[in-house]
């Protein structure tokens, strides 16, 4: 069904949305191929819902950050074009964007890894791993150092939910949403009374302390060294523009962010 629904909003349709500073290089312009262009940007921390090709040089800062500090599934979405570093491309995805392309290939060659990171960014995967706790998406059960840790459905997909983006809060309404199919608020304190029992869970395996609960009471699975990975040495991390704040460094291009934050 995702796939499908990929299909319908980024390929099928064929449209595309740009990013960078002046008109498209024709090496990148996919309208040659009948594709469309929207002129609609998703804001920060919104869904790129149709792919987003976008060229890095000479990219305002707060654009980079934009997409840095986005959903991860918008970074699935976007493909970083006009990198001729070969370090810089490996950079970037890790950093999970959707593709990272140097000049000189053949238009029809992007087109085809726009259409595949189209269809990958909207696939569910089987796995995901949060530090210790790997969850299987199959067996619908979490495990730790190859143990069942024994969740019952909804402790599974409140779990499942939260490790879609470690480290980020998700608000009890988008919960309600997409775990319990919610539109609104019950009166009941069951999200509360499932989260409480997933703390248990999660404790009685050794990762007591793996969700937290944000100042706005969202909750969010805790990333630091030892529960699930520090970015390795190298990468510009998602947090670069705490780091360029305390810098002062609060304009210039992507590649100044990463000299600020001494990543390079």
């Amino acid at each position: 069904m995702l796939e499908g629904q990929a299909r319908l909003l980024g390929v099928a349709l064929r449209q595309f949305r740009w990013l960078a500073a002046g008109a498209i290089p024709a090496a990148f312009d996919l309208r040659r191929l009948g594709w469309r262009l929207r002129d609609d940007v998703p804001a920060a921390g919104q869904a790129a819902g149709y792919p987003l090709l976008a060229m890095p040089a000479g990219m305002p800062l707060s654009q980079w950050l934009a997409l840095t500090g986005g959903q991860s599934g918008s970074r699935r979405l976007t493909a970083m074009l006009g990198i001729d570093d070969p370090v810089q491309r490996s950079r970037l995805l890790r950093l999970d964007f959707g593709e990272a392309l140097d000049w000189g290939l053949a238009i029809e060659e992007l087109e085809a890894r726009v259409e595949r990171m189209v269809e990958r960014a909207w696939s569910v995967p089987r796995m995901r791993k949060v530090g210790a706790l790997l969850l299987d998406l199959v067996a619908r059960e979490g495990f730790v150092a190859g143990r069942a840790i024994g969740l019952n459905p909804r402790e599974f997909a409140l779990v499942w939910r939260l490790a879609e983006e470690p480290g980020r809060a998700v608000s009890p309404a988008t919960l309600l949403a997409d775990v319990w199919r919610l539109s609104f608020t019950p009166e009941t304190n069951s999200l509360a009374v499932h989260v409480s029992r997933l703390r248990k869970a999660l404790r009685l395996a050794g990762l007591d302390g793996l969700i937290e609960t944000t100042a706005q009471g969202g909750y969010r699975l805790a990333v630091r060294d030892g529960v699930s990975g520090a970015a390795r040495p190298g990468d510009l991390a998602l947090d670069a523009h705490l780091c360029l704040r305390k810098e002062r460094a609060c304009e210039g291009t992507w590649e100044k962010a990463e000299l600020q934050c001494g990543r390079k």
